[in-house]
């Protein structure tokens, strides 16, 4: 019994985090002037937020076949979501003709 109020007690100081990780980034879209702020926002707060999200479903569910699912979603967003926003703020970078203008922008492209 006290073990199981344990693990929801850290279940859902877990759920906590990442919501307010999830709702940090949200404020972040809204308060960011330039794309690329908002898409490193996006980025690093939706990565680390649904990483506690879904531990602490980890810790609710125990270890089972479904917790394996859990843990190859959290691992394919870790690889997939900082690539995916990379790649859009290439793409801003390169469409955008006045991006050097807007915010300093580092050249390590190389040809």
């Amino acid at each position: 019994m006290l073990i199981e109020w344990l693990r929801f007690s850290v279940a859902a100081l877990l759920m906590l985090i990442g919501l307010a990780t999830l709702l940090s980034s949200v404020i972040g879209q809204f308060r960011f002037k330039y794309v690329l702020n908002r898409i490193h926002v996006a980025a690093k707060c939706d990565t680390v937020g649904l990483l506690f999200v879904f531990l602490s479903l980890l810790f609710v569910k125990g270890f089972t076949p479904a917790s394996l699912k859990l843990m190859m979603v959290i691992f394919f967003l870790w690889i997939a979501n900082p690539v995916a926003g990379n790649l859009i703020a290439h793409l801003e970078v390169c469409s955008n003709p006045k991006a050097g203008e807007e915010y300093e922008v580092i050249d390590i492209v190389r040809d």
